[in-house]
């Protein structure tokens, strides 16, 4: 077994560990999308995206409502098919192979997905047995101490505020351990101090080698995970470069 804890002060060699364990090519990127659009009728939720992402990567997606994050986190996550375009995992197209990719990533969206009749102990019992977790009932109940919701694990769902349902929707994704994590505003809803203990989560996956997109409107709050930024505008990537650049601040520009 691999201890994660020995490398986490060097990610670089953490995320050589974590490709060679998945024999993954370094210069195989693990997401990928190939002049990809998507349409509603005749108006373009994204337009021509070209997206490399390689394993270990984090990204911070940012830009004005409306501006496709969205829905590039939702044909990432094999919710959306293009319209046109490609997305591949580990450099082949994703077609026939959504249910393998879904157990390597998790997703948290506007929607919770999560049964509101059951209560947040029962979502992850069912969720654990889903992905075939050996351990499901153990590592649920840690994610449910770890977020704070030990005093209403058996409450249902539907009775929980918006911020719970969000701490749950979180257990939810991190539960089967996933190599890679499409997190669509993943702080909405949460007090300060489940902010602070998401990002120090999401700091730990992240030096385990996972890869990790994440929206928001909140440029401190994503600049807190990512280390990459991908600005976007009217369904186009508009700029892509270090995080380290401000929004306001003069970014590479996409080449057409």
């Amino acid at each position: 077994m691999i201890d994660w804890r020995a490398g986490a002060a060097n990610p670089a060699l953490v995320g050589w560990i974590f490709r060679e364990a998945r024999k993954i090519p370094a210069e195989t990127p693990l997401l990928e999308c190939r002049g990809v659009w998507k349409f509603y009728g005749f108006t373009s939720a994204l337009a021509d995206v070209h997206l490399k992402v390689s394993p270990a990567e984090s990204i911070l997606l940012y830009g004005p409502n409306g501006a496709g994050k969205t829905t590039l986190l939702r044909v990432l996550a094999s919710l959306l098919r293009p319209t046109e375009g490609d997305f591949h995992w580990r450099g082949k197209p994703l077609m026939g192979r959504e249910e393998d990719y879904r157990r390597v990533m998790g997703f948290v969206s506007h929607d919770s997905f999560l049964y509101r009749d059951l209560t947040p102990r029962e979502n992850l019992s069912f969720f654990g047995k889903l992905f075939g977790l050996a351990e499901g009932n153990r590592v649920g109940e840690e994610l449910l101490d770890f977020f704070g919701l030990g005093g209403r694990a058996d409450d249902p769902v539907r009775n929980l505020s918006r911020g719970l349902q969000q701490r749950v929707s979180l257990a939810r994704a991190l539960l089967h351990d996933p190599e890679i994590l499409l997190l669509d505003e993943p702080f909405t809803g949460l007090d300060e101090g489940t902010v602070k203990l998401l990002i120090e989560r999401l700091r730990t996956e992240k030096a385990k080698g996972k890869c990790i997109l994440v929206a928001t409107h909140s440029f401190e709050r994503g600049a807190a995970v990512a280390d990459r930024l991908l600005r976007m505008d009217a369904g186009r990537v508009v700029s892509d470069g270090p995080v380290s650049l401000q929004p306001g601040q003069p970014q590479p520009a996409i080449s057409p």
